[in-house]
């Protein structure tokens, strides 16, 4: 009985004989068939190693779910048997299940605490699929698997698979020492073996005007910001640019060094950097977000200081400065000012259901509140039936369970809602269908998010992708920072790739002696 129902994609083949005979690091565009290439290598080393087993994992539930069920659609019944891991079935039936089982689908926290546990070991797993392999950095539970397999597996092979490891070097060389990669496998949408199976992306970057009423709001920010940036240069505990990634780091810096000693020049500087902290944010949400938004992060800011929640909170919302803005910005929204990011993206929505009213559509936007805020707006669209997608946290009880989400994206599929509006949980892996446009709501500097959620159209038919920038705000340097290191991670892999190639021939040199 024949065991596979699919046909691999001629880059699909070539990738699996790569993979069948090394630790193998798979860089693929999210919807081009990684999961195709696990299976083939399943089938294979099953077959080989006939009475192995294979360990699938996965970040989340919901992504480990949708692994087992494109196994079980793929592969005969009789050929294996499939078995799906989750931390509600009891540990003492996990340890059966793992004896009988021979492709098992779980959560890396799920194994590495069996492992820890002593249930069963890896000597009999064959195979080793590492899916969202960009996570396989630290002490994340990928690593601690990882290492398991290393000691106790009799024949190891490692399969990687992501959309994007990242623009540093360190992590993608981490990635491949962790998982003992030997080739890395890397197309892109522009690979020649790809484009016969892809469809036209159209990208489109849209410029909204930030509005000049705004602009008063922003000065009375930027001059508390650079107050308490100020302060910490002249407190000799900030060098370099004043930014929200080099504070946050600075914010660690110091809490450890007046735990250590007592510092209470560090112990200032925390207060400034947590003012400066927030008001980065407030700043943010200013120019990229809405001011709706906004308001309620002030409102909590003074509901804070209400509470006397810390003495910064309390100094920083009896600023003047912050009192104007505040006033500014409620006479905005009694006037009914929004930022212009979201009329331009239901004039985009309305647009695109004129064009093709089959269409389905997914916004990303980088805070609940947004997506809150472009959800509401989009549902008073005649024809538009958007629902918001998020994570799991219950904070403003907005968040979604997994079943939650897991309804949502049915709806989606199913074409009961045409829209759907996420945050960053509907970037990665989530067995979405094919969408006619993309929006991001603001560009985001990193590359591995950009690569994701742009991967959510032009697949089987065409696509847009359009992102909305803010002229004259962080927006613009985010969106060149990600193209850039987009372009930079390309570049690593193929280094990185030159490397490993050099290191196999010297080992294939030194087997030889």
């Amino acid at each position: 009985m024949e065991e596979i129902s699919l046909s691999p994609r001629d880059y699909q083949s070539h990738i699996f004989n790569t993979a069948k005979d090394n630790n193998t690091l798979v860089v693929l565009p999210t919807g081009l068939g990684k999961t195709l290439v696990a299976l083939l290598l399943s089938v294979h080393r099953l077959k080989a190693f006939p009475t192995s087993k294979i360990l699938f994992l996965a970040p989340t539930r919901p992504l480990v779910e949708q692994h087992f069920q494109t196994y079980k659609k793929n592969l005969s019944e009789l050929f294996a048997d499939l078995q799906l891991f989750t931390g509600e079935v009891p540990a003492k039936q996990r340890k059966k299940t793992f004896q009988t089982a021979d492709i098992i689908f779980s959560t890396p926290q799920c194994i590495a605490n069996d492992l820890r546990s002593c249930l069963y070991t890896l000597h009999e797993v064959s195979l080793l699929i590492i899916d969202e392999a960009h996570r396989c950095l630290k002490n994340y539970d990928y690593t601690k698997v990882v290492d398991y397999y290393k000691q106790q597996g009799n024949n190891k092979r490692i399969l990687g698979l992501t959309a994007s490891p990242g623009s540093s070097p360190e992590n993608v060389k981490e990635i491949c020492k962790h998982l003992a990669v030997d080739e890395i496998e890397v197309r892109t949408r522009d690979s020649q073996d790809v484009k016969p199976y892809l469809q036209e992306l159209e990208f489109e970057k849209i410029l909204v005007p930030f509005p000049s009423e705004f602009l008063e709001i922003k000065l009375l920010l930027k001059k508390i910001f650079d107050a308490q940036v100020a302060q910490l240069r002249n407190r000799n505990l900030l060098f370099g640019p004043a930014n929200k990634i080099t504070l946050l780091k600075l914010q660690g810096q110091l809490g450890a060094r007046y735990q250590n000693a007592r510092d209470f020049n560090a112990m200032r500087g925390m207060s400034l950097t947590a003012t400066a902290i927030k008001i980065s944010h407030a700043l943010e949400l200013l120019e990229t977000q809405t001011l709706s938004g906004l308001h309620e992060y002030l409102k909590n800011l003074q509901k804070q200081a209400s509470e006397k929640k810390s003495k910064a909170v309390q100094s920083l919302v009896k600023s003047q400065e912050f009192n104007a803005a505040f006033i500014l910005l409620q006479n905005l929204l009694t006037k009914k000012v929004e930022h212009p990011k979201i009329e331009e993206t239901v004039v985009l929505v309305e647009n695109q259901f004129k064009e093709n009213p089959n269409s389905k559509v997914i916004i990303f936007a980088q805070f609940r509140e947004t997506g809150v805020k472009i959800t509401e707006r989009l549902n008073k669209i005649k024809d538009v039936n958007a629902m918001a997608f998020f994570g799991q946290a219950k904070k403003n009880n907005v968040g979604l369970s997994q079943k939650e989400q897991k309804q949502i994206i049915q709806k989606l599929n199913s074409g009961e809602i045409n829209t759907i509006v996420a945050t960053s949980i509907g970037e990665e892996g989530l067995d979405i269908a094919e969408v006619s446009t993309v929006i991001f709501y603001e560009p985001i500097p990193s590359a591995i998010r950009k690569i994701q959620r742009q991967g959510r159209t032009a697949r089987l038919a065409p696509g847009k992708l359009i992102i909305l920038i803010t002229k004259d705000t962080r927006d613009v340097p985010h969106h060149y920072a990600s193209k850039a290191r987009e372009k930079k991670m390309y570049q690593i892999l193929d280094d990185v790739k030159k490397e490993l190639e050099e290191n196999n021939k010297i080992k294939t040199l030194e087997d030889f002696k």
